[in-house]
């Protein structure tokens, strides 16, 4: 099981502007993968073509040797849903939900392809008691704080114990004590769950911490 990227570009506008050029790399299962460069220099718009979210403008992008760009969009979403976990900078929760239901949003969805909830219920404690917010369960977004709704989106993005976890500058908008209980949880769940981790950050110590860097200096691999 692996994550291939065999000679991709992406352009964007017209005239087209080329904002990444010909990526060839693979990322194996448990791995965790540091994209990082200068801004601009195209780390999430390759994030978003590896989690599936936009296609290449021309090559290809393998999940588990299956071209994305050959998928039905009906299965692509299913993959979204169950193998892939998103986590961005800013935390995307639904306002009007508490932290519980947000974490339980992905199982809600699955729900219309035949998964029980309840089976995904005491994951989400788990994961709520895991990162310290069993306490902070019932409140809505607007009365916890930006660390502990970042928490609660990480939570959200492992609920359905996705087999990858991508993550966009996910420490960009917090102070250092939970940046580092973001990166810890990160290093966690790819040790012991072997969840594949590509994230993209601007902090060099953080990007230290995975397993291997990818440096993409305008568009290209350096």
């Amino acid at each position: 099981m692996a994550l291939e990227a065999i000679q991709v570009s992406k352009s964007f506008g017209e005239p087209p502007t080329t904002v990444l050029h010909n990526l060839n790399f693979l990322i194996e299962e448990g791995e965790f993968v540091a994209l990082t460069g200068r801004s601009g220099s195209g780390k999430s718009t390759l994030l978003y073509l590896l989690g599936a979210l936009d296609f290449p403008t021309s090559g290809k992008i393998l999940i588990d040797n299956n071209d994305i760009s050959e998928i039905s969009s009906e299965s692509l979403h299913g993959l979204r849903n169950r193998s892939i976990g998103f986590v961005f900078q800013f935390h995307y929760l639904l306002p009007e939900l508490t932290a519980l239901e947000n974490v339980l949003m992905p199982a809600r969805k699955a729900a219309t392809k035949g998964v029980a909830i309840k089976d995904y219920v005491d994951r989400a404690h788990a994961l709520m008691e895991e990162f310290g917010l069993s306490d902070k369960k019932d409140r809505l977004p607007r009365q916890l704080s930006g660390g502990e709704q970042q928490r609660v989106a990480i939570a959200r993005a492992l609920a359905m114990r996705p087999r990858y976890l991508f993550a966009d500058e996910p420490t960009g908008s917090l102070d250092t004590v939970n940046g580092e209980i973001v990166m810890s949880l990160f290093e966690k769940t790819n040790r012991e769950d072997k969840t594949t981790v590509i994230l993209v950050t601007h902090d060099p110590g953080f990007a230290a911490r995975a397993t291997r860097q990818i440096v993409l200096v305008d568009g290209k691999m350096a």
